[in-house]
C-alpha cells in the first residue's frame, strides 16, 4: 500500500487528513466524514429534535467543510472548527422556527427493546421527557448543555464554538442544568 492509499488499518490523525485534504485529496477528506459524521448528526439531531433537519444540517456542514478547508488556518483545529459550524447551523435553524415549535415525541429514537420490556418502557419515557426538556431550553443553553454533557467539550471549546467566553458559557450550562433537573426530578 503506499502512503496516499488509505485502508482499514490506516490511522491518520486529524492533521494529516485535513493537509491533504485541503490539498485534494478527496479520500483523505472522506476520511474525515466518516470519522465525525456520527458526532456531527448526534449534536445536531439533539440540538434539533428532527432527523431531517439534522441530516439536512449535518450534509450542509461537511460541504461547507470541503469548500471552505482551505481556509482553516491550523490543521489541529478541524474538530472544533467542525462542531463550532455545525451548532451554528443548528442554531441558525432553531431561530428560523416559529416560537411555538413543540417537539415531536415521534423523532425520538427508541431504546432496545429485547431486554426487559418494563424498563425499555421507563427509559423510553425518560428519553422523551428529555428530549422535550432539551427543547424547552433557550438555543444557547441547549447548544453548550449538549456540547459538554453529551460531547464531552471543555468549556474553553465551547467557549470559541458558540462565540462566547468561559463564564457565559458556564452560566448557561449551569441554567440548563437546573431548569432539566427539574424537570427531569419525577424520573429519579
Amino acid at each position: 500500500m503506499t502512503s496516499t492509499e488509505f485502508g482499514p488499518a490506516a490511522e491518520l490523525d486529524d492533521a494529516t487528513l485535513v493537509d491533504r485534504a485541503r490539498d485534494g485529496d478527496v479520500r483523505a477528506f472522506e476520511q474525515l466524514v466518516i470519522r465525525y459524521q456520527g458526532a456531527m448528526f448526534r449534536l445536531a439531531d439533539r440540538m434539533l429534535a428532527d432527523r431531517a433537519e439534522a441530516e439536512d444540517v449535518v450534509q450542509d456542514v461537511f460541504l461547507t467543510a470541503w469548500r471552505r478547508m482551505g481556509q482553516l488556518q491550523d490543521d489541529a483545529a478541524f474538530t472544533g472548527w467542525l462542531y463550532r459550524v455545525t451548532t451554528n447551523r443548528c442554531l441558525n435553524v432553531l431561530r428560523a422556527r416559529t416560537p411555538a415549535a413543540e417537539v415531536d415525541p415521534e423523532t425520538t429514537e427508541s431504546v432496545r427493546t429485547d431486554t426487559r420490556p418494563d424498563h425499555a418502557v421507563q427509559v423510553n419515557g425518560q428519553l422523551k421527557a428529555l428530549t422535550a426538556a432539551l427543547g424547552e431550553l433557550t438555543p444557547e443553553q441547549r447548544a453548550c448543555w449538549l456540547l459538554r454533557e453529551v460531547h464531552g467539550r471543555s468549556y474553553e471549546e465551547i467557549g470559541e464554538i458558540v462565540g462566547a467566553n468561559v463564564t457565559a458559557v458556564r452560566g448557561r450550562i449551569a441554567r440548563a442544568r437546573v431548569q432539566l433537573a427539574e424537570v427531569m426530578k419525577a424520573w429519579r
